[in-house]
Order: C-alpha cells, then structure tokens, then sequence
C-alpha cells in the first residue's frame, strides 16, 4: 500500500505545528495590538501579507491563530475521541441492558446537526475555548462511541477475551488489556478525521461570532472581520483560508494513510456525522 497520503499529510500538519511554535521567531508583530495609521496595507517587505483594517500584520495573526486552531482542536478531539473511545469499548463489553439504553440514547442525540448542537451549548455557556472544547466533546463523542463500539463487538467475541474473562480478569482490566490494542486502528483513523472537521467547525463558530471574541487571532474571525475589505486586501482573508485549507488537508491525508496503514475502511471509521 501507498504510504503517501500519510507522509504528505503528516507533512503538512507537522508543518503547521512547526509555525505555530515558532510564531514568536517567525515575525516581530503582535497579532492582537491595532495600528490604524497601517490599515489596509498591500504585501511588502515589512508586512508579507499585508494588514489588516485594524492594521494588524495578517501572516502574525494567521500564525498565531494556528496555535489557537492546534490548540483548541487537539484539546477537543482528544476530548471527544478519548470518551467515546472508553464509552464505546464498555457498551460493547458489558453488552445487555447497557448496551441498548446507551444507543438509543445516542440514537436521539445523533438525529441533531452538529452545527445546531454546538450552537445551542455555546449559546447557553458563553464563547471561549474551554466551552468549545466541551461543545465539540459533546457533539462529536456520540458518534466516536457508535463508531468504536462497532468494532469492539468484533473483538468482544474472539477466544482470548472469553479466557480473560474466564481467569476472572475484571472488566477495566479486560477493556484496557484486551479490547483498545485491538481497536487502536479504528480510534487512529476516527482521531485524524474527527481533527479535520474540528477544525473546520472552529473556525465556523468563529466566524458566525460564537467562537474566539476579538481581537484573539483565530482564522474563521479573520475571515469575518476582513471578508467585506477582500478586494482592497485581498490577503488578508486569502491567507487565513490557505491556512485552513492545509491543514484539513493534511489531516485528512493523515486519515486515508491510517486507514490504508490499519487496514480500516475510512467511511465505517467516519460514521455517525
């Protein structure tokens, strides 16, 4: 199998990251301080992209907003993927009743729009990256249990689980011992995929207004704040886009390469949303 999508697309998350760290040593403006004897500035030596109307330098608020982007994201995903994971893994294990009142539950919460979820928990818990995170665990985590559960009832069923359990290994023991090796693959390729459309709500909550408040340097708020100056300066909602469009990229390139590595079929793996 090819393993091109996954070194392109490690390639270019890693590259992502590599800038956000290195944002300080990358430019010497600040991303959030307006300077409005500079606003609307074209591309030149000592703004490379440009400014914005506030006069703030579009490549340091593109490279700091990655570091929100990362951030943010990885916090979420880590969220979502670890719950639904552990969640996912138990039902399958215990079986039974569990089992049936858990999906349907999830079942219901699944009928609701990702988009209309997380604006209803933003709208009653306020913006701010930790009410992001818990927004994205909320909408995400259902679909990461459906998903996962899926291929623990595979596991569930093999020889070595019914021994484990037969020398009495109690069911954390089972789960953590038995059961995640054999799904590691599954949750790696649900991890990437469940990243890229993080990112891509983020940003989208961002740009609605439900997302990172002014001036914090976020690439959906600078999309917001300069779409109606795009054809004076043009980069500056050029730039924040190309950053976006990358690193969905990336990570989904990352995806097709775990699922070809793993041997998973990426849309089982993406299911549920």
């Amino acid at each position: 199998m090819s393993r091109a999508p996954l070194l392109v697309g490690a390639a270019l998350v890693g590259l992502h990251l590599l800038l956000a760290l290195a944002a300080p040593l990358l430019t010497q403006y600040s991303p959030v301080v307006s300077d409005p004897a500079s606003a609307l500035q074209d591309p030149s030596w000592a703004h490379w992209a440009g400014t914005d109307a506030y006069g703030r330098d579009v490549l340091a608020r593109v490279l700091y907003g990655g570091r929100y982007a990362l951030a943010v994201s990885v916090a979420a995903t880590v969220a979502a993927v670890g719950l639904g994971t552990l969640l996912g893994c138990l039902v399958a294990l215990r079986g039974g009743w569990l089992d049936d009142a858990v999906m349907r539950v999830l079942d219901a919460v699944l009928a609701v729009p990702p988009v209309l979820a997380l604006l209803v928990v933003v709208s009653v818990l306020g913006a701010g990256p930790a009410v992001v995170v818990l927004a994205v665990t909320v909408t995400y985590a259902p679909a990461v249990v459906r998903v996962v559960r899926a291929a623990a009832m595979s596991v569930v069923r093999l020889d070595f689980v019914a021994a484990a359990r037969m020398r009495g290994e109690r069911t954390g023991s089972v789960l953590v011992r038995e059961v995640l090796p054999n799904v590691v693959g599954v949750v790696a390729v649900e991890f990437a995929l469940r990243a890229s459309w993080v990112v891509l709500l983020i940003s989208s909550l961002s740009f609605l207004g439900f997302g990172a408040a002014p001036p914090t340097p976020d690439w959906g708020l600078m999309v917001a704040e300069n779409r109606t100056a795009v054809t004076v300066v043009p980069w500056s909602v050029l730039a924040p886009i190309l950053a976006l469009a990358t690193l969905v990229i990336g990570l989904n390139l990352a995806a097709d390469g775990l699922a070809n590595r793993w041997g998973v079929d990426r849309m089982t793996a993406g299911a549920g949303r």
